[in-house]
């Protein structure tokens, strides 16, 4: 396919997602960039923004298989892996595939289960493959890890360890819409289009596995020039000796806003990447890689305020 059949698939799986998910453009253009990446997602948002929806809908539109795991205190590893059971019959054990063995799998309120069932993904993010009973079963090559958490319900939750955090290639936040995406979610409401209704309605797939694998390789053939390549060490590397951060984005944060970098292209329908690519989704991709000195905490300063002015002060290839 050439960049603009492709931008041009991408686009109509874009239109499909906006048509039910209301008000959130920028939101699922770095969700479908993440995709095609290759990534994982984690979606920060309040309740009632539309997080599941959005992932539910991708999953349709992209004819990929959608899975769910609500996360609780007291979920076990077992739960979402799966379990080898043994059959009286024949005295052998037979696997029974948790539902981790999906396309899209929605890890809803992930930090409301324990460390020890949360680790239960990490395999299963870095290598696609998990393990039980010794015996290692494959993912499939389109697994992806949608995980939701709601930033101001901190009762009962577990924080996300680094080393967790790190396997998600960004972290999404879903604000609260625009006053106009409001009013026309408040029109169709009106006209009898309730999402919550409709989430389990069939919506007709814009792509199939096979064509989604193969746009996934288009960002394998974007051109990255030197200068570009520099950019993105230039902002990580200033992540680390930034005194607003106490912890700054390790080489897997440099790998991931190079892939995603890629991927913007292949969206905008180019072989080639610019420095504005890597500006858009840098936020994105460090915002949960790093951590914010006490000082600025104290403030009552963000991760995006501080790396809003790393990346007005990291200048950019002309």
């Amino acid at each position: 396919m050439t960049p603009d059949q492709t931008a041009e698939a991408l686009q109509r799986v874009r239109a499909a997602v906006a048509d039910r998910v209301v008000g959130q453009d920028a939101v699922i253009d770095e969700a479908l960039a993440a995709v095609l990446a290759r990534g994982h997602v984690l979606l920060e948002g309040v309740p009632g923004v539309a997080k599941t929806l959005l992932v539910r809908t991708l999953a349709a539109a992209l004819g990929a298989r959608f899975g769910r795991i609500q996360f609780t205190p007291d979920l076990m590893p077992s739960d979402i892996t799966g379990v080898s059971v043994l059959r009286s019959a024949s005295g052998e054990f037979e696997f029974h595939p948790g539902p981790i063995f999906t396309d899209l799998l929605l890890a809803d309120e992930i930090n409301r289960a324990p460390a020890k069932t949360q680790a239960a993904l990490l395999e299963a993010m870095q290598e696609r493959q998990t393990t039980v009973d010794g015996r290692v079963h494959p993912l499939g090559p389109l697994f992806t890890v949608f995980a939701t958490q709601n930033p101001v319900e901190y009762e009962g939750t577990y924080p996300l360890p680094e080393a967790q955090l790190d396997r998600f290639m960004v972290k999404v936040r879903v604000p609260y819409p625009a006053l106009a995406a409001e009013l026309e979610m408040l029109e169709r409401h009106e006209q009898g289009r309730d999402p919550e209704r409709e989430m389990g309605a069939r919506i007709e797939p814009v792509l199939d596995a096979a064509t989604l694998e193969r746009l996934r390789a288009a960002p394998d053939a974007v051109r990255v020039a030197p200068e570009v390549r520099g950019y993105i060490a230039a902002i990580v590397r200033a992540t680390r000796d930034d005194p607003a951060f106490t912890l700054g984005g390790s080489p897997r944060a440099s790998v991931a806003l190079f892939r995603l970098t890629r991927a913007a292209a292949v969206l905008a329908g180019r072989d080639f990447a610019t420095p504005d690519d890597v500006k858009s989704f840098a936020p994105a991709v460090l915002r949960h890689r790093v951590m914010l000195s006490p000082e600025l905490e104290v403030e009552g300063r963000s991760a995006d305020d501080a790396l809003t002015e790393l990346l007005a002060r990291v200048p950019a290839p002309q």
